[in-house]
């Protein structure tokens, strides 16, 4: 399905956009926040091995530890930005900042659990 021009809901015509398409835009959104944080652990774990050569799986387990409290703040700055410049309330905005928050951060934990058993 193509986009349509600006103005135009989905049934074509000219109007403001349904409701679907919002919700379409906003787990679109969602899913490259959460990917962003995904790529930003994945950032933080190869950090930790280069800089704990001593021991890179002790690094890399505390790297991904250091992520959780960061990825909170990047959370919680998506949050705002829902509330304050998209125009979600925050009862709309606190679930989206749950699953942005914690999917990321319980891969986290269990990366960092695996990678201090191993």
């Amino acid at each position: 399905m193509g986009s349509l021009p600006a103005g135009y809901n989905l049934s074509g015509r000219p109007g403001p956009p349904s409701p679907l398409s919002k919700g379409r835009r906003l787990i679109s959104h969602t899913l490259k926040v959460i990917a962003g944080g995904m790529a930003l652990l994945a950032l933080f774990v190869l950090a930790g091995r280069l800089l704990g050569a001593a021991a890179p799986l002790t690094g890399m387990a505390t790297a991904a530890r250091w992520f959780i409290p960061i990825w909170l703040l990047a959370a919680a700055i998506n949050l705002w930005a829902g509330v304050a410049l998209a125009g979600y309330t925050v009862a709309e905005e606190a679930p989206i900042f749950l699953v942005v928050f914690a999917v990321p951060a319980v891969v986290a934990l269990f990366l960092s659990w695996w990678l201090a058993h191993a």
